[in-house]
């Protein structure tokens, strides 16, 4: 960063002055001072300059130190009156602490809210408090902070029961609350007042202070310095992209300190950018004012003088000492808000709180944050200031609200925030109400902030201004804190509460006029909609208010009066809405069976609409509680209900309703989808309450005040259905009508709508005053019909229904009652089942249904009656009855109407024709019938002996129409349908119709006649209509069985004619399956147990047999042969450190990196997997260019990344989509010779100590590759003997063909380039050593994986591992072919001499650095290029055995050297059979010990030993084994298909080691011993690993969520100065917690700047990393800078679900090491594409 001047050094007479000064002898000089205002003022006016903003670059430590010795000290020792130190632990001492916890919480911590004993959800506990309360028993919500919040416990307010923790339990004896004050002496209250007074106005002055190059009167240093800072402030508009490009070319500074800037400027609020004077400082900001104004305004930047800037960090300082000091004392809590809220000079509102409240939104973010922790640990905690405070709020909040609305920080950061601390407190609410008329204050702030009106005063949207839509966004704060005051319903009403709720109310109601009929809608007809009216407005709204209005209604539930008056003042409101809808209004008469009535016109199809109608929504809600709290019975007279014009209730809720029946029948497509979203949300569980429900709620109170025909008339003119049904030849409908298709499909479409309408008016009964109902009967049903769908998890139930204002669905009280739930398994969903006997009371026409939803259950009802045998109608069931005020709906079903309605559909069903109606419109009929039925038998069973019953339905339906039609009857019509041909699938419907009738007529007839005899003629009658039931299914039934006997005869016959006509070919594939049957039983594992061994002279392999492959892409078969087209296996190479036991390894450097020797921590190798499909090498060649054309033109197109990178080789499977990023060739199995006399160990070594000098001089005689990997050689070496069979200077032609040799190369080379991090060379000497480390890698995870899984070592791994692996191995053994066959053998003579020493090879690592599968599988497949110059008849076999009972002496010799000394205790009797391999152990621990003398301990116990010996070489001899398995294809010992625990015995026979392991141990150590002697001394002190190696594992995590929270809570970014992290992540590997998504935590990797965790995945995981963002309790895997994806996170609820909201969670940890995490990324990016567009590497 640029600056005028570096930073000052502090003078030497400034540091004396310090060093003199004294803090006693300032507080002295205070306390005699007769103006102390002026002599502080004066103290500050000198120190502060001199020790804040003395440079560019800020030293906060010495600041606060020098701050705490000068300046805070002397205020210390003025308050206490004596050293500090002791004075504030005595207030401390004397204090009595409060009961109120009062703990602020951190962002991220997490917080507890009790579901049952909560006021409201705002109420929450810290989880100290919260798990030292009665709460945790309860059913609570767990959430995150956000913080500011503090916590509740104390709060008698905040809880219905059990306020206190035991930590804030009350003492019996502080029951009588005395003033904190009186523990103070008056000299002490009086220095209190005087310090608090001064400091608090001296902070509050600074922070407020708006000139930039003036200080306060008083505060003028005494010597002047020409110094400025440039002050740059945050803002919410720009982005830190933004603000770091105009930094840099601002202030010339680099990438890195601008983003250090932006990020300070982010948390902080303003940073100092340049230091300097005045010229050089404003220089900067105009760069700044110009580059960032020209798209919208510009950053505020201030050239501020340095001592302004000095003053306002102490002011900041101030109130942090301020906030720290009260903590001691409430009294001196109590002083500080006495003088906080004293009025000044000014008068009301003057006071310093007040400023400091209505100067907010001019302060930086760190001053309002600092100040808002103060008012909480001040104001908000003590009682009776709290209540000032709250006033002063009330009073300064139209001011307050318009100045957050103006700014542009978020809530979190304004004073607005507050809010909830108060008005979420019942008693301060209703207080503020009262005193302050808040309520109305509220609305009336927020109605003036939406002035954008239409010509009738509604609100309009359209037009919105990108600054007036981001005022709207700011202004919905009021309607959460609206929310606040009406949290808490009233149990006492006082006349002034009463008044002030009203008075609030009518304000409310203006705010509904302006909603009332807003975004109105005209039907588009011709061309479409060019332009997408605005529309989530006013939807956000609605959604915003929902709650207001259901709080609204609540409020006025609890009192008589108060429900009578807010029901005139909605009437009377909506009357007026009323008066100004004028459009297309004529008015007309319709008439109809006999009745007529008066109405308007009014086409919805023609004229404007709106679905916003919030005026007659709440009327309807009122309307319903005058009868649920029975005002309308008990109150009538005072009740305008003689004066309703029921017309004018139902007008506008009809007309929504119809707009959604034509939306649904397509007519108004052309209006575009803004139309479809507004119907979706209007029927949304998030609105419908308030919307939906509302309307069809105003609909049932104007029926039910109307003559049932005149409503259903009004129903059809809006429907404009009337013309169809009022003609006198209606039910001929199908001779007339219109021949237009698109008309007849509507027309039928919004029959079924209007039919499914009435079914709603009449049968929607379960609102408490609507029908006679329990509040929970309405949420069982709609649970019941939920799970009438399908089974559901908690999380979708709990969405699918309505939450009130506390987010509590209700479910919880009732869900047992009407489900069962399934427990969920290992990692699926528990889900709940509908129970069985509430399947009655499942509804076809439930009215919450969607189109989807009821097609679904209908289709789930049917299948499941289908299940338990009985028909499948589904009737309606049966309901509860109406309230009295709503009686009057259920002569709808028997009105004439009606009745002319379903006769016209029924008819139009028994003589059907193109088209002109519809089953579902039948469907309606019949459950229209049913319902008038069931409300028929409902009202006959329960009537009294001596009341008439007026509903007679069944004399209705069974009477036909007047002449002249004279029209048949229901009843008829139905008989006629029962035996129509062509409506099969409602049969079962209408004999249940015509089954219930006759119930209703014996019924009749009983209670005519006497009871006895017509009680035994109904029994008769429902038994007669059951038996022919029965008869009917019988006969169906049979029907069925037959005809599925003759399908099946055919069938078969014509199976019999095939095979007759094809007879040879069914011969020869019958011959060929009794061959490969007869060869397999000869392949499998029952062979004798002696053929079973994988390595040696006697090791058994498998009889010729020729291998035929596949290829995946042109499905030609091949045969696997060393001479033919290659065959290859797309397989994925990448480096791995999941079996690391050295993370911290530092990385090597590629150039010059030796991997011969892998090192026994395993630090890092190179893992190799494949997907095992097979392709050939041509093919897939082919393929590989075309995915490499594709991406060059997806590239010129698209610039985000794919799952895949095609630069670095990757591409996915043709077949299963895997990525992949090479090829490995398929090679076939070596050939054995078979020799009867084989050398022993001894003499091969012999042999070899020969064929390794003459390899020396030939070696010698050529250039060596480079210096670096040549075999180190000594002078004056004899001349080499001549060996017999060992020609060294034979030239070995490649025995495969030339596509197989490219292959063998493009594996190989593949491998050393992502196992080495280098650019491909072929010609690499080390290409082979990768190729051999990886093939050892590879089968030391999976032999870990299977031991983890406690899975067999051979017949549990998938085709693919084993396929990988046998490719591997075979691999290995070639790919000297490939290579330099110098080079290779130089190779095999290092690895050698690791064994056996080698006087020629200077730099063999010690033994102990040693890992031995990887020298095993490195010596085995490198011996190939020395047994090629070999023709002496030596088996490959025996070496092979010779090298591995050299390396499992050796790795025994590891074992040794690790093991601990044994406890005494571990002395065990050994059988007479494990005697023998004791003693050998013995025996070679003790020539060991010989050897190394002191350095090895003691060991008395031979058990031990063996036992450790058995142990640790477990891992290795079942390593050797899969390796020799498939290096030669030898089958699986059935024994090895077994348990994985018994295994050591099989696999010594398997690997020929029966007794050689232990007869040879002593017998061949004398090669050995003097080599290991001086390798060990030489790494005596380094720390060896332990054998067996433990598997590595993901860190273990805490059993509670919550606790892990509260850990990531605390966490701090490490780099921004002790800022809380905004997203921490866990490292699931290694346990370390990161910063991840910040800029802070940004660094440098590869020359790009990557996140965190991104650069943690190179440090700890070769580049893939698995992390669980703890905030969101989400696994992230990542791979590499451009991969990764979600997983299913970690912890789940009781539900099995990882939904947050839910209470408890428990632990689950996916097992990943046997999935590859870069294959899991690969399929989860293809499948969601959004994840290919993140930018994974800033995570």
């Amino acid at each position: 960063m640029a600056a005028a001047e570096s930073d000052r050094e502090v003078p030497s007479a400034l540091c004396t002055e310090f060093l003199n000064f004294s803090a006693k002898d300032t507080a002295s000089k205070w306390l005699q001072a007769t103006d102390l205002y002026k002599e502080v003022y004066q103290h500050l006016a000198c120190y502060v300059p001199k020790i804040y903003c003395l440079g560019p670059n800020l030293n906060p430590q010495s600041e606060d130190l020098l701050a705490q010795l000068l300046l805070q000290s002397p205020l210390e020792w003025y308050l206490c009156g004596e050293d500090p130190s002791m004075g504030l632990v005595k207030l401390e001492q004397n204090n009595q602490p409060s009961q109120l916890c009062g703990h602020v919480f951190r962002v991220g911590e997490p917080t507890y809210s009790c579901r049952e004993c909560a006021a409201d959800p705002t109420c929450v506990l810290c989880m100290q408090c919260f798990l030292g309360s009665v709460h945790k028993e309860h059913r609570y919500r767990m959430t995150t902070s956000g913080g500011g919040g503090f916590c509740d416990c104390g709060d008698t307010e905040a809880w219905k029961k059990g306020p206190y923790c035991q930590k804030h339990e009350p003492n019996i004896s502080d029951s009588c609350q005395e003033d904190p004050l009186a523990h103070l002496s008056p000299d002490m209250v009086a220095r209190c007042y005087n310090v608090f007074s001064i400091v608090l106005r001296y902070a509050v002055d600074m922070l407020t202070w708006e000139k930039e190059d003036e200080l306060p009167p008083g505060l003028e240093p005494p010597d002047r310095h020409d110094t400025y800072y440039c002050m740059l402030f945050n803002d919410e508009v720009h982005t830190y992209e933004q603000v770091i490009y105009t930094l840099q070319k601002a202030v010339n500074c680099t990438q890195k300190e601008a983003v250090s800037f932006a990020t300070t400027v982010d948390r902080d609020g303003r940073k100092s950018v340049r230091f300097g004077d005045f010229a050089f400082c404003d220089q900067a900001k105009s760069v700044i004012v110009r580059n960032t104004g020209r798209q919208s305004k510009p950053l505020r930047v201030q050239v501020m003088h340095s001592s302004v800037v000095a003053h306002q960090c102490f002011a900041l300082k101030v109130l942090q000492w301020l906030g720290h000091v009260i903590g001691y004392s409430d009294a001196l809590r109590r002083i500080l808000c006495q003088v906080g809220l004293e009025n000044g000079p000014e008068g009301e509102n003057s006071s310093l709180v007040d400023t400091l409240m209505l100067c907010d939104s001019k302060m930086w973010k760190g001053a309002r944050n600092v100040y808002h922790q103060l008012l909480m640990s001040s104001l908000l905690m003590d009682l009776k200031y709290k209540k000032l405070f709250a006033i002063q709020f009330a009073k300064n909040y139209e001011c307050l609200q318009s100045d957050y609305v103006k700014d542009d920080h978020d809530r979190e950061f304004s004073v607005t925030d507050l809010s909830v601390q108060m008005f979420t407190v019942p008693s301060l609410a209703r207080m503020l109400i009262i005193e302050e008329n808040l309520m109305t204050t509220i609305i009336k702030t927020f109605v003036d902030h939406l002035r954008h009106r239409d010509l009738q005063g509604r609100f309009q949207f359209e037009r919105y201004t990108t600054q007036q839509a981001f005022r709207f966004r700011r202004v919905q704060s009021l309607i959460g804190d609206l929310k606040y005051v009406l949290i808490s319903r009233p149990t006492e009403w006082s006349d002034q509460l009463r008044e002030k709720f009203l008075e609030g109310l009518d304000t409310f109601l203006e705010l509904l006029k302006c909603m009332q009929g807003m975004d109105p809608v005209v039907r588009q007809v011709g061309q479409h909609i060019e332009m997408e009216p605005e529309w989530e407005a006013a939807f956000t709204l609605q959604m915003k208010l929902t709650h207001i209005i259901s709080m609204m209604q609540e409020w006025c539930a609890t009192d008589e009066r108060v429900l009578i008056e807010a029901y005139k003042k909605c009437l009377t409101a909506l009357t007026h809405c009323h008066s100004g809808f004028t459009d297309g209004e004529q008015p007309i008469t319709l008439s109809m069976c006999g009745h007529s009535v008066d109405t308007i016109r009014y086409c919805v199809s023609q004229e404007k609409v709106s679905i916003h109608l919030p005026v007659s929504r709440l009327l309807a809600g009122l309307h319903v509680l005058l009868s649920k709290m029975e005002v309308a019975y008990r109150f009538p007279e005072q009740l305008p209900l003689s004066e309703l014009s029921p017309p004018m209730l139902i007008e506008h809720p009809l007309r929504c309703l119809v707009l959604c029946a034509q939306v649904h029948a397509g007519m108004w497509r052309r209006n575009g989808f803004s139309l479809v979203n507004q119907i979706y949300y209007y029927h949304n569980v998030k609105c419908r309450v308030e919307m939906f429900d509302k309307d069809l709620i105003m609909l049932q109170a104007g029926a039910s005040m109307m003559d049932p025909n005149h409503f259903l008339m009004i129903v059809l003119s809006r429907f404009e259905l009337y013309h169809i049904f009022s003609s006198a030849d209606c039910r001929k409908r199908y001779n007339r009508e219109n021949t237009n298709k698109d008309v007849v499909q509507q027309n039928n479409t919004l029959i079924e709508e209007m039919l499914h309408l009435i079914m709603m008016v009449v049968g929607e009964r379960f609102e408490a005053g609507v029908g006679q109902v329990e509040g929970c009967d309405q949420i069982k049903r709609e649970i019941i019909h939920q799970l009438g769908i399908r089974p559901m998890a908690h999380s979708e139930l709990v969405k699918a229904l309505p939450e009130n204002e506390n987010k509590e669905t209700g479910m919880e009280r009732v869900i047992d009652s009407v489900a069962l739930f399934k427990k969920p398994g290992v990692t699926g969903r528990g889900l709940y089942e509908l129970r069985p006997e509430c399947a009655s009371q499942f509804n076809l026409y439930f009215h919450h249904y969607s189109r989807a939803d009821q097609s679904k259950a209908e289709e789930a009802q049917r299948k499941l009656r289908r299940l338990k045998g009985e028909d499948t109608a589904l009737p309606p069931p049966v309901l509860p009855p109406f309230c009295p005020l709503f009686a009057s709906l259920v002569n709808i079903l028997q009105c004439d109407v009606l009745l002319g309605m379903l006769g016209a559909v029924l008819q139009w069903a028994v003589e059907p024709s193109g088209g002109h109606w519809s089953e579902s419109m039948l469907q309606r009929v019949l459950h229209l019938i049913g319902m008038a039925l069931l409300e028929e038998q409902q009202q006959l069973e329960n009537n009294s002996e001596d009341h008439d019953v007026s509903f007679n339905f069944t004399l209705k339906m069974s009477r036909p129409g007047e002449a002249p039609s004279n029209t048949a009857s229901v009843l008829a019509l139905l008989e006629n349908l029962q035996n129509a041909p062509h409506l099969e699938v409602h049969k079962d419907m209408i004999r249940w119709i015509l089954k219930t009738l006759a119930v209703i007529k014996m019924i009749r007839e009983r209670s005519a006649s006497s009871s006895t005899v017509s009680a035994s003629g109904s029994h008769r009658q429902e038994e007669m209509v059951c038996d022919k039931d029965k008869a009917e299914r019988k006969r169906k039934a049979e029907m069925a069985r037959l005809r599925r006997e003759k399908i099946m005869a055919q069938m078969s016959e014509m199976q019999r004619h095939f095979i007759n006509e094809n007879k040879e070919l069914f011969q020869q594939s019958l011959e060929e399956l009794d061959a490969s049957t007869s060869t397999s039983l000869e392949h499998s594992p029952s062979w004798s147990d002696a053929s079973l061994v994988c390595v040696g002279p006697r090791c058994s392999r498998p009889g010729e047999k020729r291998q035929v492959v596949t290829c995946i892409l042109c499905q030609e078969e091949q045969e696997i042969r060393a001479d033919g087209k290659a065959m290859v296996l797309a397989a994925f190479v990448q480096r791995s450190t999941v079996m690391s036991k050295n993370r911290k390894r530092p990385p090597h450097d590629p150039e010059r990196y030796d991997p011969l020797f892998m090192h026994p921590d395993l630090s890092f190798g190179t893992h190799t997997s494949s997907c095992g499909h097979i392709m050939h090498s041509h093919c897939w060649q082919r393929y590989f260019e075309a995915v490499q054309a594709k991406e060059q033109r997806r590239q010129q197109r698209l610039r985000v990344h794919t799952s895949y990178d095609v630069g670095n080789g990757e591409f996915l499977c043709p077949l299963c989509e895997c990525l992949s990023n090479t090829v490995i060739p398929l090679l076939p199995r070596a050939k054995g010779i078979s020799s009867c006399e084989q050398p022993a160990l001894g003499q091969w070594l012999e042999t070899c100590a020969q064929q390794i000098r003459a390899m020396h001089s030939a070696h010698r005689k050529l250039q060596p590759v480079s210096e670096f990997w040549s075999v180190g050689t000594h002078d004056g070496i004899t001349p080499p003997v001549l060996l017999v069979g060992f020609d060294i200077s034979a030239f070995c032609r490649s025995p495969y063909s030339t596509t197989i040799k490219e292959m063998l190369t493009t594996f190989g080379t593949a491998t050393y380039k992502v196992g080495l991090k280098v650019h491909p060379n072929e010609q690499d000497p080390r290409v082979p050593i990768m190729c051999w480390g990886s093939c050892a890698y590879t089968i030391q995870s999976i032999e870990r994986l299977l031991v983890d899984e406690e899975k067999p070592l051979f017949g549990s791994l998938p085709c693919r591992q084993d396929d990988c692996l046998s490719s591997l191995a075979r691999f290995g053994s070639a790919c000297w072919t490939a290579a330099s066959q110098s080079s290779v053998q130089g190779h095999f003579i290092r690895l050698l001499a690791a064994l056996v020493p080698d006087p020629q090879v200077e730099t063999s690592p010690c033994i102990l650095d040693i890992d031995m599968l990887h020298l095993l599988v490195s010596a085995v497949l490198s011996y190939g290029s020395v047994h090629s110059q070999d023709s002496s008849g030596l088996s490959v076999d025996a070496v092979h055995l010779h090298i591995f009972h050299l390396v499992t002496v050796a790795h025994t010799v590891q074992i040794l050297l690790t093991s601990g000394p044994g406890e005494a205790t571990m002395e065990q009797e050994s059988g007479g059979g494990e005697r023998e391999e004791e003693e050998a152990v013995c025996r070679l621990y003790n020539t060991l010990k010989t050897h190394l003398g002191s350095s090895l301990p003691e060991m008395s116990s031979g058990w031990h030993l063996w036992h450790c010996v058995k142990l640790g070489i477990l891992p290795y001899l079942r390593g050797a084994a899969l390796f020799f398995h498939h290096l030669n294809g030898v089958p699986s010992p059935p024994q090895l298909l077994g348990n994985y625990h018994s295994t050591l015995k099989w696999i010594h026979f398997c690997l020929s080691l029966t007794h050689t392991h232990t007869h040879f141990l002593p017998k061949h150590t004398h090669t050995l011993n003097i080599h290991f002697f001086l390798q060990v001394k030489l790494t005596n002190s380094s720390c060896p690993p332990s054998f067996p190696r433990e598997s590595n594992s993901l860190i273990e995590l805490p059993d509670d969520y919550s606790a892990l929270i509260n850990q990531a809570s605390s966490f701090t970014c490490p780099k921004s100065g002790g800022d809380k992290s905004r997203a921490p992540t866990l490292c699931l590997v290694c346990g370390t917690m990161l910063c991840s998504q910040s800029y802070c935590c940004q660094t440098e990797l590869e020359g790009e700047d990557v996140g965190a965790c991104t650069a943690h995945t190179f440090v700890c995981g070769a580049g893939v990393g698995i992390f669980l963002r703890v905030r969101e309790s989400q696994v992230l895997f990542l791979a590499g800078k451009t991969k990764g994806c979600f997983y299913a996170p970690p912890y789940l609820d009781d539900y099995g679900e990882t939904d947050q909201a839910q209470p408890r969670f428990s632990k689950w940890l996916h097992k990943l090491r046997g999935n590859p995490i870069t294959e899991e990324i690969g399929h989860a990016q293809e499948a969601n594409q959004t994840l290919v567009g993140i930018d994974w590497q800033h995570l």
